[in-house]
């Protein structure tokens, strides 16, 4: 695999993380290289998209983890550790705009020229009610 693109954004990694525990919603810009903007195409008729992307400043991975704002390990499987056995992240954005091959987002949670493998249109069909969160309902549920 090799990256489409790359995230965009002024936040330094110290405010990213803070805001992201804060529940901040983190503006910011997914840059496509030129080559993939036929791919675009009708893209703007979707509000949210599934953002593919990698840990490339992951060292190493672990079974267990200990998420930030819960003193309970957890299987890696079950959180969005960084330190995966295969350092890929998932993100669910929602699209604001698209200038060209530059897609302008909201609920960016990676680092500043993070690495972008696909992006996918979310057309997800589950109902809030039938969403079950696993441990992250007890830590932080959903309002």
């Amino acid at each position: 695999m090799r990256p489409i693109g790359c995230v965009r954004h002024s936040w330094s990694e110290e405010q990213l993380r803070a805001a992201r525990e804060g529940g901040e919603k983190i503006e910011g810009e997914i840059v496509l290289d030129g080559e993939y903007e036929p791919g675009l195409t009708d893209i703007e008729g979707f509000s949210h998209l599934y953002v593919i992307w990698v840990f490339d400043r992951s060292d190493g991975a672990s079974l267990i983890a200990h998420p930030p704002g819960d003193d309970q390990p957890h299987g890696v499987f079950a959180t969005r550790s960084p330190r995966r056995p295969n350092p890929l992240g998932l993100t669910l954005v929602e699209l604001m705009g698209r200038e060209g091959c530059t897609l302008h987002v909201r609920g960016l949670d990676m680092f500043e020229g993070t690495p972008v493998l696909d992006l996918k249109p979310c057309t997800t069909p589950i109902r809030r009610e039938e969403l079950r969160r696993g441990w992250l309902d007890e830590v932080c549920p959903l309002e």
